[in-house]
């Protein structure tokens, strides 16, 4: 009979990924006011980045034509 402790066949194997525990996630205590979000911007409001050439124009003015211009 030996002195020493028995070791655990177990804990010498690498632990699979799918097996670990996440991490929690982190606490973030930042102003959310300080952050920009998308309403502050013009692709928040729908507006399309500027694009060059009156092909680009026509394109959004049928896309934005009124109803009444049909």
């Amino acid at each position: 009979m030996s002195s020493a402790p028995a070791s655990d066949p177990q804990s010498s194997r690498p632990v699979p990924e799918g097996d670990r525990p996440r991490p929690k996630p982190k606490l973030v205590f930042d102003d959310p006011l300080d952050q920009q979000s998308s309403d502050d911007t013009d692709r928040g409001w729908g507006e399309r980045p500027p694009a060059g050439g009156s092909a680009a124009d026509l394109a959004r003015f049928l896309d934005e034509k009124p109803p009444h211009h049909i």
